[in-house]
């Protein structure tokens, strides 16, 4: 501001001696300067310059004046910053050179006045020096109206240095001695300006008080957290920030106070004229004191407007406020802002590139968008044994004991530490980051975590660390390479994650064994299975051991291509009994269970394995009809010869085979839908899945859930409509009950049908007279064969009834497959014809 004080007073001669009408020139110099409204193409500066010394020669022929011109304006067109040069240089040649200049600018400007009396020696304020014009018409101006009102009452004029002083102190929220801060009432808190004496500076003097104010809030803030235990890193960051911000500001007021005490010298000193002319231009006025602090005014409104937010935010969600005050079209703003977040947001990468590259959380204060539950922080897995086994005597009589399997919580341990360990908090995550880049970072820390506690394979997770740190820092002024490190970051601990399950634990060939045994797909071996526990099972549940059911599955298996699997999938199969009640046969209450520890019950939750008993019950019971009723059906056909010495029960003996080639198709078809379209399909879409090894840990999960959901869905074929979800499912399980009931009352037919056999045998040998000494007596009473005829027309009629009505329901079926399904048991619509002639007939 000096060289263009310097510029005015050389160009003006007259605002040497009055500093109010330098000032007032100054000011609309800078607005001029400053203003880019209605900017038009800059016009010669180097004639307009030759204008102003010659008139400076004119009037100073020494040429000193010329000189001293020349080179201010060579500093003021060294300014990038100011663009209406041309303009301002055209205002000031225009008043020089004007005739009514000198006279008229001392009529609306006060001269100045001495300090008041404590400190001077006169207390009468200087009038006003009048116009040497007479013959204007003029009336009192404000200012002298202001000092008759002075003069009257007694009260001297407050010199502008005392104001200026309490001015400085006001910036640093101290009250002065004219001018103070008082704070309001309670009901309205808040800070008022008391003025001790009026003066005309009083709006400027307010303008100048806000930035105080600011900086008092500002301070308050900084020092109420100073030293609290409980401030979390980022607001020590943002208070960091803000105490640097006024570090630098503190020396803004150094820098006023000692242009304060130049101003000081120059109007306190009697010494002469020259040295008053010497130091004027570098004095500072209430004014100019506007235009340093312009800047910093703005700042200190930011500052305020976060210090306010922050004392109801921390952690992500103070980022997030900040963040958004970026958003403004104001460049200064917007510069500021970023400035600011480039600091707060320094321990928020620090914590995210602990968490992205190492899996561990390090955050003390609770700000990370990933939270850790207390309960489960310094939880970890069990891992198995180095020779891998579950059980001392290879996994089948050693898991016999129900005492010996493991606690529900320890069972629960895989899926609970992956998903309830750590979670994600929305309201935390920071808005430059989004929501598609949070939840990969959320998973990116989970997967390296679980790879270094639960797969122990911290090796690989501490190099991983040691070559991030070679790739440079994340920072808020490099988003895009934020990005690039998330992403890459989150492809390498996903795939290897992946290799860990599908390599080191060989998860694909657990999945296998799985549908190999509980889900039926090793033929031989369940045929196996099914004849050497049929003689047990068929006993009371109450009279089997469980060691004795182990022994048959190793016996099973040993007798079928299942001793071909790895040894670390034979020792996880275990056979076992359900809950039974009284009156329950070993049918009833026996299943397979395949052992799974950790990390592999993470995908293999206990849940998981519901669904599994689920199937597999399911299946095990339409693999015992069909074995039952194929047994059955080779009876009947190899003892056709028998039954045809009877030739009264042959026709009892072809509605049979009817009834029980139906039977044997809808069990055949059910088993081949469950197997072919609905276990093979389902485990394609996994296969897939797993062989690209795509997504992450959760994305495996789910895909499993899938998997099992689709089988669960389509095998039980469950509806979707509420209240209707197991329908089809019981009117199946009534049609398996009727099965058996056919099956025992066609027994008590082949065993009646023997006896009667056997009798009617000996009696045509006695009628010829051959005697074998052996006269059979009638084993069954004469009702016996209407009430087992009646027996199996019942149970076969029940049997094409429950059959149509599950057809029926099978067609307006929400699943596809299970429409299909119908259509297989209704082939060429057999039970629609067999109803429209049962009515025909009824």
């Amino acid at each position: 501001m000096s060289s263009l004080e310097s510029l005015v007073c050389s160009i003006v001669p007259q605002a040497r001696h009055d500093n109010h009408l330098k000032d007032e020139l100054i000011l609309h110099c800078q607005e001029i300067l400053n203003s880019h409204i209605g900017q038009t193409v800059e016009s010669d500066i180097g004639h307009l310059a030759d204008s102003i010394k010659r008139h400076l020669l004119h009037a100073s022929p020494n040429g000193v004046s010329t000189l001293r011109f020349a080179n201010l304006l060579a500093r003021l067109l060294e300014q990038p910053v100011l663009s209406r040069k041309h303009a301002s240089l055209s205002f000031l040649h225009s008043l020089a050179a004007s005739p009514g200049a000198p006279t008229l600018s001392p009529q609306a400007l006060p001269s100045l006045v001495p300090p008041p009396p404590s400190q001077q020696s006169s207390s009468v304020p200087t009038p006003v020096v009048s116009s040497p014009s007479d013959s204007l018409p003029r009336g009192k101006t404000q200012a002298d109206i202001l000092r008759e009102y002075r003069s009257r009452h007694g009260r001297a004029h407050l010199p502008e240095l005392f104001l200026l002083r309490d001015t400085l102190y006001l910036l640093q929220g101290i009250s002065g001695k004219y001018v103070s801060f008082m704070s309001t009432a309670e009901a309205a808190p808040g800070e008022q300006l008391v003025f001790r004496e009026d003066s005309p500076t009083r709006k400027l003097i307010l303008c100048l008080a806000e930035v105080g104010h600011l900086y008092k809030r500002i301070d308050n803030f900084i020092r109420e957290r100073d030293g609290k235990p409980s401030i979390g890193m980022i607001e020590q960051s943002l208070c960091h920030h803000l105490q640097n911000q006024l570090t630098e500001y503190y020396r803004l007021i150094a820098v006023l106070e000692s242009q304060m005490s130049v101003s000081k010298d120059v109007e306190l000193s009697s010494e002469s004229r020259d040295l008053e002319l010497k130091h004027e231009e570098t004095g500072l006025t209430l004014k100019r004191l506007n235009v340093w602090i312009q800047d910093w005014r703005l700042r200190m409104r930011m500052m305020s407007v976060c210090v306010e937010g922050a004392r109801d935010t921390h952690g992500g969600a103070l980022v997030n406020l900040i963040r958004g005050y970026a958003d403004n079209g104001d460049p200064f703003v917007r510069k500021f802002t970023d400035q600011l977040l480039e600091e707060v947001s320094k321990p928020f990468f620090s914590m995210l590139h602990k968490w992205l590259f190492s899996g561990e959380l390090n955050d003390p204060f609770f700000e990370f968008f990933v939270a850790v539950d207390p309960e489960l922080a310094h939880v970890q897995y069990v891992q198995q044994s180095a020779s891998g086994s579950l059980a001392g005597d290879g996994g089948f009589a050693g898991l016999a004991s129900d005492s010996d399997e493991l606690s529900g919580e320890s069972r629960e341990g895989g899926l609970k530490l992956w998903e309830s360990k750590f979670r994600l908090q929305a309201d935390m995550l920071p808005t430059f980051v989004g929501g598609t880049f949070g939840r990969k970072i959320f998973s990116t820390g989970k997967s390296l975590n679980f790879i270094r506690y639960s797969c122990h394979d911290s090796d690989w997770v501490v190099t991983r660390e040691k070559l991030s740190n070679t790739g440079g820092t994340l920072k808020y002024s490099d988003i895009a390479g934020l990005e690039r490190s998330i992403d890459a970051a989150y492809q390498i601990a996903s795939r290897r994650l992946f290799d860990i399950f599908f390599e080191k634990y060989r998860l694909l060939d657990h999945l296998l064994a799985l549908k190999s045994y509980l889900l039926l797909g090793h033929g031989d071996f369940i045929d196996q299975l099914m004849e050497t526990l049929s003689p047990s099972l068929a006993r009371p549940a109450n009279t089997l051991y469980r060691h004795n059911l182990t022994a048959t599955l190793e016996t099973a298996i040993r007798l079928s291509s299942a001793q071909n699997d790895p040894p670390d999938v034979l020792r996880r199969l275990d056979a076992r009994m359900l809950e039974y009640s009284h009156g329950e046969i070993g049918w009833d209450v026996f299943t397979l269970e395949y052992k799974v520890d950790a990390p592999i019950d993470t995908v293999l939750d206990p849940e998981a394995m519901v669904k599994y008993l689920k199937l597999f019950n399911h299946l095990w019971k339409i693999k015992r009809i069909e074995a039952t009723l194929s047994k059955s059906w080779m009876r009947i056909a190899g003892g056709a010869r028998t039954f045809l010495r009877l030739p009264d029960l042959s026709y009892e003996w072809h509605q049979i085979r009817i009834v029980m080639a139906e039977m044997i198709h809808f069990i055949r078809q059910m088993e081949a839908y469950c197997q072919l379209e609905v276990i093979e399909c389902s485990w394609k879409i996994l296969l897939d899945f797993v062989q690209k090894k795509e997504g992450d840990l959760d994305a495996l999960i789910e895909a499993h859930r899938a998997y099992l959901d689709r089988m669960v869905k389509k095998v039980l074929l469950l509806n979707s409509k509420a209240g209707r979800e197991e329908n089809l499912l019981n009117q199946v399980r009534e049609v398996f009950t009727t099965i058996f009931q056919f099956k025992e009352a066609t027994d008590d037919f082949y065993n009646y049908s023997l006896s009667e056999s056997a009798r009617r045998d000996a009696q045509r040998d006695e009628e010829r007279g051959v005697f074998t000494g052996i006269r059979p007596e009638p084993r069954y009473a004469p009702d016996t064969l209407p009430h087992i005829l009646g027996r199996i027309r019942e149970y076969g009629g029940m049997f094409s009834e429950k059959a149509q009505t599950i057809v029926h329901g099978l067609q307006s079926h929400s699943d596809l497959d299970c429409r299909f399904l119908g259509i297989r048991l209704s082939f060429s619509d057999f039970y629609k014809t067999k109803r429209e002639t049962t009515h025909q007939k009824s």
